[in-house]
């Protein structure tokens, strides 16, 4: 007999948890709170690793179609001094394919395939069962259904981890405000040479300015500075901007005015990156506590950034991925036994090897805003020497 399953995200982890059950035909529905696949932006791009993400999708089958939208090219990365001085020049070799990169919207469409995923079915909480094997969803038009096994990937906010744990994420001191340029080769010819093929970053004390190329001459840009999480309140008291107080996140004009004004001296070909930007998403970093586990609850689990919610340093959603074909792997050699079991032993392998990744990151973050930007620099050479 089958199992009842359920999984909570369709994201990166959940899908390919989905996928890999579905590869092994073992039903699995998907329940995910946006109306349909589009409707928000899906992200920047991603660089799939090989032992990780690349990986997780070999396990799901689709590692060649991976291999046919993704681009390698995009392993590219330049770093350069706030004068503008090219300080760091990575060019992929002609074969390089550890880290090609795909844009979120492209894995997620890749995917999704034929997967059974309930659009516009938000969760409001998971209740394991009293003295049985599963768990109920409840959802939020008042419905609920019963599973033998519930996968929380529902990402850093998940409503299904308060059935396993009480943490919650917390503050970095590091934000990120976004923006995006669109059709770059033909409107900014300048800032397309200065991004490359790849990204290009460009550190000072506390605070940075990466630029990303994604598909399709679109790319992101990202200011990041270490501050309050009320930054917001008072630009003179936290950032030091001389007369400048209250900032409404919503204004995008006044948001590019206050971020030229905190990046000023930096380098005019550098600051472009910021002066096409017609909006402007706010993004404080969370975190889970890097040692995060839970005692094990019968019918319930959890993937990426549900279970470990790190800094953005290109490891989090390859993580997830391998963690979803693994559970979905370890459902699929429990057969028709001990589910319970299965879960079990994964959830142990994932907890040791996540808190390393974790600690790792958290370790990444430190050095790439910090008060000495050399710090950055070094940390790069330690992965691609020059």
């Amino acid at each position: 007999m089958r199992h009842r399953m359920a999984v909570v995200g369709a994201g990166p982890a959940g899908l390919t948890c989905a996928r890999v059950l579905h590869l092994h035909g073992h039903p699995v529905t998907v329940f995910e709170r946006d109306p349909s696949p589009d409707a928000r932006p899906p992200g920047g791009t991603l660089d799939l690793h090989a032992g990780l993400g690349q990986l997780a999708l070999a396990k799901a089958g689709l590692l060649e179609d991976f291999q046919s939208l993704s681009r390698p090219e995009g392993q590219a990365m330049r770093i350069l001094d706030t004068d503008g001085t090219v300080l760091r020049d990575w060019e992929p070799g002609p074969d390089e394919d550890a880290n090609p990169e795909i844009d979120r919207g492209q894995l997620r469409d890749l995917l999704l395939g034929p997967l059974d995923v309930e659009w516009g079915r938000a969760v409001t909480t998971v209740v394991p069962e009293t003295g049985g094997d599963g768990a109920v969803i409840r959802f939020a038009d008042g419905r609920q259904e019963e599973f033998d096994l519930v996968v929380g990937a529902d990402g850093a906010w998940s409503k299904v981890r308060p059935a396993v744990s009480s943490a919650e994420p917390h503050y970095t001191g590091v934000t990120f405000l976004e923006t995006s340029l669109d059709d770059v080769d033909t409107r900014h010819p300048d800032l397309a040479r200065l991004i490359g093929d790849g990204s290009v970053a460009v550190y000072g004390a506390n605070r940075a300015l990466v630029a990303q190329r994604n598909s399709g001459g679109h790319v992101k840009v990202y200011a990041q500075f270490r501050a309050p999480l009320d930054w917001h309140t008072d630009l003179e008291r936290h950032l030091g901007l001389t007369g400048r107080k209250e900032l409404d996140l919503a204004d995008a004009h006044a948001v590019q005015s206050a971020l030229l004004a905190f990046f000023d001296g930096w380098a005019p070909s550098v600051l472009e990156l910021l002066h096409h930007g017609t909006a402007f998403a706010h993004r404080p970093l969370y975190v889970l506590p890097v040692a995060h586990t839970w005692s094990h609850v019968r019918g319930v689990t959890l993937l990426g950034d549900a279970a470990h919610l790190m800094p953005p340093l290109g490891v989090g959603a390859n993580l997830a991925m391998l963690e979803g074909a693994e559970l979905a792997e370890s459902i699929v050699s429990a057969g028709s036994g001990d589910l319970d079991e299965a879960v079990r032993a994964f959830e142990e392998q994932m907890c040791a090897r996540a808190g390393k990744w974790a600690e790792m990151t958290r370790a990444g973050l430190e050095r790439l805003v910090s008060a000495d930007p050399a710090e950055a620099v070094a940390f790069f050479d330690e992965f691609q020497p020059s």
